[in-house]
């Protein structure tokens, strides 16, 4: 069939659009890649599919595959279906995400490590910190327009496995960190000495999630050509 875009089909919900790109995470991205374009003739962020021509078609295609090609069925529910659809009408609609000309990873490198003190927090591969989400495949999984807005506005969107809790105990004793894992009994977190702690909900206090990142922003820290040296270096980090 012919290659086309797709049309606008109907109204996604913001939130329907966030659960969408964690599905997307973890079941799309490393075939179609961050942008949507690792494809031959398919570019996902701008809508643009080879057998799609409406979200009914996105739905089928990924619920049932298609066979004799490299694209299998999703085990998915109705409803995450949706959300995934909602998630690529969002980039479609999003800005043009592409690296910014004249960047250098190797100065982006020397920016990271010095000037911007990212292993204070972050780790890659086997240098840095683990308070922080580790980048060592940031490149593989975060679009550029995510990574820069990461960058120069770290509030404006905390994905929910790097947000930070702040604990009490019932003894008064206050935790801050990073959720690593919840469940109805317990609570753990790795806090600013890095250190992994599990606590017992029935003995906490207070649980509640801190609404800002603590992540600086490098609006004003940075130079321009700093941060496109910068976003170049981190595109570079794909894992193994």
């Amino acid at each position: 069939m012919a290659a086309g875009r797709l049309a606008a089909q109907h109204e996604y919900i913001p939130a329907d659009a966030m659960a969408g790109s964690r599905l997307y995470i973890a079941n799309c991205i490393y075939c179609h890649g961050p942008e949507g374009d690792q494809i031959p003739g398919i570019d996902l962020g701008r809508g643009k599919f080879k057998r799609a021509s409406s979200d009914a078609d996105l739905t089928q295609i990924i619920r049932d595959g298609i066979p004799g090609t490299g694209m299998p069925a999703q085990a998915m529910r109705k409803e995450q279906i949706a959300t995934v659809v909602a998630y690529l009408r969002s980039l479609a609609a999003s800005p043009v995400s592409k690296l910014p000309p004249g960047g250098d990873r190797a100065r982006g490198k020397l920016v990271f490590e010095s000037k911007g003190a990212c292993l204070n927090c972050h780790r890659v591969k086997d240098q840095g910190s683990r308070l922080g989400p580790d980048l060592s495949d940031i490149g593989a999984t975060r679009r550029v327009v995510d990574l820069e807005e990461s960058v120069v506005d770290p509030n404006a969107s905390v994905l929910p496995e790097h947000r930070f809790f702040r604990v009490v105990t019932r003894d008064g004793s206050t935790y801050t960190g990073r959720i690593l894992n919840q469940d109805s009994f317990t609570v753990q977190l790795i806090d600013t000495q890095q250190r992994l702690l599990s606590f017992s909900r029935t003995d906490l206090r207070e649980f509640t999630a801190i609404e800002k990142s603590p992540m600086p922003s490098y609006r004003e820290k940075l130079s321009s050509q700093e941060l496109t040296d910068l976003l170049w270096y981190l595109v570079s980090l794909k894992g193994v």
